[in-house]
C-alpha cells in the first residue's frame, strides 16, 4: 500500500526543484496533486510526467502572493478530486541579498510577502477546507533558526517567522486532527541554489558542501521524502515542528 493513497494534495513552487520533486514523490505515493508555480508551461511538463507514471495531477499557475490563486487552489482540490488533506506550501524566493543596512524596503517586503504573507494565505484557504487527519507542510530553513548567515536578513526573519505561524497554526488546528509542521532543508542542489548561478565558481560549491556534516547538498528527491514522512501517517504524532532535514549543517562545526 502506498503512504499517500487516495490523498488529495496541493504542492506551490512545483515547477522546479523540492517542489517539482515532491509532486512526483507524493504521485508515486498515492496521491492526487493540484500543483502551482508562475510558469504554466513548466508545470504542464509536471503534469505529463506524472500522468505518464499513472498518476492524477492539474496546474494551476499564479503568484502565491495573490489570495484569490490560494483561493483557486483549494477549490480546484475540492471540485476535482472531492477534498483536500495535504498541502505543501513550498514556494518562496531568497529574495534581496545584502546587509540589513543596505537592504531595500522593496526588497524587504517582497521577500516577506512572497515567504511569510503567502504562507499566511494559504493556510487561510486550506485549513478550514481539511477534514480530520489532515497535513499542512511549510518549507521554512536553518537559515535565522540555528544559524545566521550574513546577507540574509530579509529571508532569515521571513523563514523564522514561518516557524512562528506554524506553531500557531498547530495549535489551533490539534483538535481536529490537523498537523501543521515546518520542514527545515540544508543546502540543495535546485536551479535557484547560489551554486548554480551564473557566476557561481567551484570553490562556491566546495564552500557550500562543506558547511555540512555530510559535506554534501541535498537532492531534491531527499527533502521531497522529508516532506513525504509529514505528510504520511508515518508523522501520526507530530505537529507544531521545526523538522532539519539539514545534512547536519546546523551542527557542523568543521
Amino acid at each position: 500500500m502506498t503512504l499517500l493513497n487516495d490523498k488529495i494534495a496541493i504542492v506551490t513552487g512545483a515547477s522546479s526543484g523540492i517542489g517539482r520533486a515532491a509532486a512526483k514523490v507524493f504521485a508515486r505515493e498515492g496521491a492526487k496533486l493540484v500543483i502551482s508555480g508562475r510558469r504554466q508551461d513548466a508545470l504542464e511538463a509536471v503534469v505529463a510526467e506524472i500522468e505518464a507514471e499513472g498518476g492524477k495531477a492539474v496546474a494551476v499557475a499564479g503568484d502565491v502572493r495573490d489570495e484569490a490563486l490560494q483561493a483557486r487552489l483549494v477549490e480546484t482540490a475540492v471540485s476535482r478530486f472531492g477534498r483536500l488533506d495535504i498541502a505543501f506550501n513550498n514556494a518562496g524566493v531568497v529574495g534581496e541579498m545584502g546587509s540589513v543596512a543596505g537592504l531595500s524596503l522593496e526588497g524587504w517586503r517582497e521577500t516577506i510577502e512572497t515567504n511569510l504573507t503567502a504562507s499566511f494565505l494559504g493556510a487561510k484557504h486550506q485549513s478550514p477546507a481539511m477534514g480530520k487527519g489532515g497535513s499542512l507542510i511549510f518549507t521554512s530553513t536553518f537559515v535565522g533558526h540555528t544559524a545566521g548567515m550574513p546577507g540574509m536578513g530579509a529571508y532569515a526573519a521571513s523563514k523564522a517567522g514561518l516557524i512562528g505561524l506554524v506553531q500557531v497554526l498547530a495549535a489551533e488546528l490539534a483538535l481536529r486532527n490537523i498537523r501543521v509542521n515546518a520542514l527545515l532543508p540544508g543546502g540543495t542542489d535546485t536551479p535557484a541554489s547560489i551554486t548554480n548561478a551564473p557566476d557561481a565558481t567551484p570553490e562556491v560549491l566546495a564552500f557550500v558542501n562543506g558547511l555540512h556534516a555530510l559535506k554534501r547538498m541535498a537532492q531534491p528527491e531527499e527533502i521531497a521524502n522529508a516532506a513525504l514522512f509529514l505528510a504520511s501517517d508515518l508523522s501520526s504524532f507530530v505537529t507544531g515542528t521545526a523538522m532539519l532535514a539539514d545534512g547536519g549543517v546546523s551542527i557542523s562545526r568543521t
